[in-house]
């Protein structure tokens, strides 16, 4: 290899290493401008100065219109700075319930069977996994002018198996949530709206809160987080990517901080990040959406220099005309827990609302992600741990396809064998292009060289291969499963650092394979020199690559590569009958 070629493949390794380094120095995220006020959100028992409010607010006491109402982001719950906040705590075999009377909803879910940051060496971590971690705003909190909002200071209290919040406003308006718990992870809330006056009273265009999605910790993937909604036809996940708006995916835009969506035809909403989602389902669908792009408090469990932004998701509601006694309704059930297929298919098939799409198993890659998982969870059962189904599952795909793969390796070599006189086909015809391509056809199709032989097979397992990487990069299953020296496989496999770089062995070693295996691999008849170069150490680039993606997706990459050089060498070319003129001598390969 020259040196240049070897200095762009090297320039290229250190760009993908550096580019999240070099993205978040040259284009910092957009926190928002918190104005001083002289009243605060409080959160979890906490006063944080200011509001936080991206792209435009709603001033207390203003009468704005259900048109206006539509196109403005949430605000945050307002109390007085000395208002006094009054919790309660539920637990039950899966949750535990914190709920406030600051916004009268529920603070925070936290799941006892699973930990914010799963690690088989220490058993003793506190810290749970949790949803709505670092919200500004409890679930279920009315958001709106001061006559439905007031000072958001709710009264709690608990009666069996039922919390309710309450208050009364100077107006007459009375509200009313009452919170009911069930198991496998659901949780029923009923909000009442009342007019508890002798008058008319007008109900402002209000919201009421979904929920807050934030990452547990720096070591889940944040673009994993984000808000998912279903209108009956299909799910839209909206995540950074979105709200970044970057040209071309990685260039200076103008970031979007808020999403409005729905068209009175909102059937669920859910937060979510990587591995746990609280999803809310109205009884009849909700008008419209509104997500916020908002910054977490300093002292959040996920708030960190390159963690600090959450979404905010709210339903909204137009505004109507209370007549004496009235009650408006609204019935919710909630879904807290694991992003577990096999828990949200069963709920989704009870409800026929399609909940399972919090997975993000949709479209034509999801079958196969939904299929590939339930075998892994099927070997899983019988006895096998996941890093042994992962490998099991590979070899069963290799399997599979190996008399496609076979005859995309028969194809190239044959191609191979069949490069001289090719080439000299080529030569002959160089200043006639439509002539040379003729007469290579007529070559190939004389002796059995298909074209697409090498490509068509690789085009047939694409589906099976998309399906298996978003399966394991998002499957619940692997988190904090160990796997020889990987402790997680949900995670990298780091095994130590040096100077704060963590070593991470399988990367590398898929790297190595995959280097190995283009050096087997016959390259196409025809291409440059240097061309062939490039290719023959392109698999240094998976190293940047999948160097911080999970073990468990790289372990699948190791063994799939490992078995492909295995086929490979097994793979043996056809003689080519003697007396055909311009064939190659008869040999073994």
């Amino acid at each position: 290899m020259d040196r240049k070629s070897l200095f762009i493949i090297v320039a290229s390794l250190v760009l993908l290493f550096a580019a999240n380094p070099l993205v978040d120095h040259f284009f910092p995220s957009h926190k928002v401008t918190i104005p001083a006020t002289n009243v605060v959100a409080r959160v979890n028992g906490t006063n944080v100065a200011g509001t936080n409010l991206a792209g435009g607010s709603l001033s207390v006491g203003s009468n704005v219109g259900p048109a206006m109402m539509t196109s403005r982001p949430a605000v945050p719950v307002m109390v007085h700075p000395d208002a006094p906040e009054q919790t309660i705590v539920v637990t039950n075999n899966d949750l535990i319930l914190h709920f406030t009377s600051h916004g009268g909803g529920l603070s925070l879910v936290e799941f006892s069977k699973y930990k914010a940051t799963p690690d088989t060496k220490k058993t003793n971590n506190p810290a749970l996994a949790s949803v709505n971690t670092g919200a500004q705003v409890p679930v279920l909190a009315v958001l709106g002018s001061e006559s439905i909002q007031g000072d958001n200071g709710y009264t709690l209290s608990q009666a069996g198996n039922t919390v309710r919040a309450e208050k009364s406003l100077p107006n007459g308006l009375r509200v009313v949530k009452d919170f009911s718990f069930n198991t496998n992870g659901l949780l029923t809330a009923r909000l009442f709206i009342e007019n508890t006056s002798t008058n008319p009273i007008a109900l402002p265009p209000h919201q009421i809160v979904v929920g807050t999605a934030s990452a547990l910790s720096q070591s889940d993937d944040q673009t994993t987080v984000g808000v998912i909604w279903y209108n009956n036809l299909k799910a839209e996940d909206l995540k950074d990517a979105w709200f970044a708006n970057r040209t071309l995916g990685c260039g200076p835009s103008s970031p979007r901080p808020h999403y409005e969506g729905g068209a009175s035809n909102v059937i669920w909403a859910a937060v979510h990040n990587q591995f746990f989602a609280f999803a809310a389902i109205p009884s009849q669908p909700a008008p419209s959406l509104f997500v916020d792009k908002i910054e977490l408090p300093s002292d959040s469990l996920v708030s960190s220099r390159y963690l600090t932004n959450g979404y905010q998701a709210a339903y909204a509601y137009s505004g109507s005309v209370l007549n004496p006694k009235q009650v408006v309704e609204r019935d919710f059930t909630f879904y807290a827990g694991p992003k577990e297929y096999r828990r949200l298919a069963a709920l989704a098939a009870e409800q026929n609302n399609h909940l399972d799409l919090i997975m993000g198993f949709s479209g034509f890659f999801g079958f196969f992600s939904k299929l590939l998982l339930l075998s892994m969870n099927a070997l899983h059962s019988v006895g096998f741990n996941y890093g042994l189904t992962i490998i099991g599952i590979t070899v069963i795909l290799k399997a599979i396809f190996w008399p496609l793969t076979a005859a995309s390796t028969r194809s190239m070599k044959r191609m191979q064998e069949f490069q001289p006189q090719m080439k000299a086909i080529a030569e002959k015809y160089k200043d006639d292009p439509g002539k040379k391509n003729q007469k290579t056809m007529e070559f190939m199709k004389e002796h059995k060289i298909n074209p697409m032989g090498g490509c068509l097979p690789m085009l047939i397992q694409f589906p099976v291969l998309i399906g298996f990487y978003w399966m394991l990069r998002s499957a619940i299953e692997l988190r904090g499963e160990p796997f020889l020296w990987a402790h997680d496989l949900s995670r990298p496999d780091t095994i130590f650092a040096i100077g704060g770089f963590p070593v991470n062995p399988l990367p590398i070693l898929m790297s190595a394979l995959s280097l190995y295996q283009t050096h087997l691999t016959p390259v196409s008849p025809g291409m440059d020199p240097t061309q062939q170069k490039i290719m023959r150490f392109m698999p240094l680039m998976f190293v940047a690559i999948f160097y911080k993606m999970s073990s468990g997706l790289t372990l699948y990459w190791t063994v799939q590569t490992l078995l492909g050089i295995v086929q490979t060498k097994l793979t043996r070319v056809p003689h080519e009958p003697a007396g055909i003129p311009g064939g190659p001598v008869a040999k073994k390969v």
